[in-house]
């Protein structure tokens, strides 16, 4: 392929821009022969640091207009505002028909430039609920990977990064472009975006002490029938007291803390031991084996077997 047909890829390195993420584009583009990859930055803005060293970039902002797409990685401290003459590239670049694609809190920088706005979007699982505080307008997906969105594409962390990248190769080129890509990067080949981000298992808490005897029980009877009415009794409530007081302690109703718990528990056993599904779904409490599949699908975007084979040490 010619260099005029190549693809113009152009990472945007925001103050404070995370190194895995600010490579992940240059090293899944950058050694594609369909695209051209250019690293830029704010001059304005002072020297690119990012963690212990410094990043020297070989363009300025004046690299977005010729851009196909646009992408900027995470960066440290999202909070902090940004430069205006990055927001306003942004917009630009956009308006001009780039495509954006963030990884992690580089999702921060295109919701500041007002491009998220009525839009879905994702970000690193720890960043999500600030991401959604900052921009209510923003359609925040905590639990995606990646979404795509036609012209602008977000990711979650670091690797979901590299999924995203590759799916936009696919998006581009086909399956072919992208699996050999995932063979060089030894990633695997395609990841759906709707998976579930794995978060640090649920770890269920209360901030006040009046439930703790209720919820001690309930974690250690998590595979015996456990009803409201039958949690009350044990706090001594009524039922619609025992709820309110649910609700205003964990946050939460008691089914849906009590299911947390049991997928939290299962997916321990899932990782620790070779306990067999169908021996898991009883002990955790969640039914029939076809039930727990069906539950722990829908909690952590995947199924028990696939979690067992990435998560089992």
């Amino acid at each position: 392929m010619s260099a005029i047909e190549r693809h113009r890829v152009v990472v945007l390195a925001l103050p404070g821009v995370l190194p895995l993420d600010l490579g992940i584009p240059v090293q899944t583009f950058g050694m594609d022969p369909h695209y051209e990859v250019t690293v830029c930055c704010d001059p304005s803005a002072g020297p690119v640091r990012s963690g212990g060293f410094t990043v020297a970039t070989s363009a300025g902002l004046e690299a977005l207009p010729d851009a196909g797409t646009v992408v900027v990685p995470g960066y440290q401290a999202p909070a902090d505002p940004l430069p205006a003459a990055a927001l306003s590239a942004l917009r630009a670049a956009h308006t001009r028909g780039a495509r954006l694609v963030s990884i992690c809190t580089g999702a921060f920088a295109l919701a500041a430039a007002g491009l998220l706005d009525g839009r879905p979007a994702t970000t690193h699982w720890q960043e999500t609920a600030e991401l959604q505080r900052r921009y209510p307008r923003v359609d925040v997906r905590p639990n995606q990977l990646y979404v795509d969105d036609g012209d602008i594409l977000t990711s979650a962390g670091v690797t979901a990064g590299v999924d995203l990248c590759l799916h936009i190769v696919r998006r581009d080129h086909g399956a072919a472009a992208a699996n050999s890509r995932a063979r060089a990067l030894v990633a695997p080949p395609q990841r759906s975006g709707g998976q579930a981000q794995f978060i640090e298992r649920f770890r269920p808490s209360a901030r006040g002490e009046d439930l703790a005897p209720v919820l001690t029980w309930m974690l250690d009877n998590l595979a015996h029938r456990q009803s409201v009415d039958e949690l009350a009794r044990r706090a001594h409530m009524s039922r619609r007291t025992f709820i309110r007081r649910f609700q205003r302690e964990t946050g939460t109703s008691p089914m849906a803390w009590l299911t947390a718990a049991r997928i939290d528990w299962a997916r321990e056993l899932l990782e620790t031991t070779t306990t067999p599904v169908e021996q898991i779904a009883r002990l955790s409490g969640l039914g029939s084996p076809a039930a727990f599949r069906a539950a722990f699908h829908r909690h952590v975007g995947t199924s028990p077997a696939d979690y067992r084979a990435t998560f089992q040490t």
